[in-house]
């Protein structure tokens, strides 16, 4: 019995991101955006269960990049292209086609997704922007600063890029609370309460934004060198 737990957090986080591409398709961003936060949850509980329950499996690893694949790469792309049609175009030829610039997300988010299920690797590290933080991004982003076309259509290629970036990007994995030792992920957590306090969920694109500026410019790296 234990073993159908972790997939069926997996099953919540897919749910939560049909929902949100419901959401978007009636341009309710905030709930896309909450949803979005709701499956990432989801997505961190269903890994730890299955750790903590020993109930690894195959079909479970399929069903969590499945689901990933609809929470973090479909739902928000669908959006971003919602909210692009929304708005107001350059004026500039082809200008409409812009909006289809948000499926370069679901593409590289399954790029991203597929090699990190063959890259064993990737454990305390990241390579290349995770994709529960790129859909936060663009979901919040929209949901809450409502972004100038020209920029938004600027970040979708930057972030898609990032997904796959050849980068080092730091986890949240603690193997212990030495702060020498984990320097940089102290000091982004605390900039990111810092930012919580302030912004509440204005917080996240911000967030997401410190964590990719962090992890690029080796933050660690440079306070280990410093000591």
């Amino acid at each position: 019995m234990k073993k159908h737990i972790p997939n069926s957090i997996t099953c919540l986080n897919l749910i939560c991101g049909v929902f949100a591409i419901i959401a978007a398709s009636q341009f309710q961003f905030k709930h896309t955006a909450y949803a979005i936060a709701l499956a990432a949850v989801f997505d961190f509980l269903d890994g730890f269960a299955a750790r903590l329950l020993n109930a690894k499996s195959l079909i479970g690893k399929d069903l969590d990049s499945l689901a990933d694949i609809v929470s973090f790469g479909v739902a928000p792309a669908l959006s971003v292209f919602f909210y692009l049609s929304s708005q107001t175009a350059p004026d500039f030829p082809c200008a409409d086609w812009l909006p289809f610039t948000a499926l370069l997300i679901p593409v590289f988010s399954a790029i991203r997704l597929a090699r990190f299920n063959h890259d064993d690797s990737q454990t305390d590290t990241f390579r290349g922007l995770a994709t529960p933080a790129n859909a936060l991004f663009f979901t919040f982003l929209i949901a809450f600063y409502q972004p100038d076309f020209t920029l938004l259509v600027i970040l979708v290629f930057i972030f898609s890029i990032l997904l796959n970036l050849p980068v080092r990007m730091f986890s949240l994995k603690f193997k212990n609370l030495k702060f020498r030792e984990n320097a940089e992920k102290f000091i982004f957590l605390a900039l990111s309460l810092m930012l919580i306090v302030f912004f509440l969920q204005k917080a996240v694109p911000l967030i997401i934004s410190l964590y990719v500026l962090m992890s690029v410019t080796k933050i660690e790296k440079m306070f280990k060198k410093e000591n």
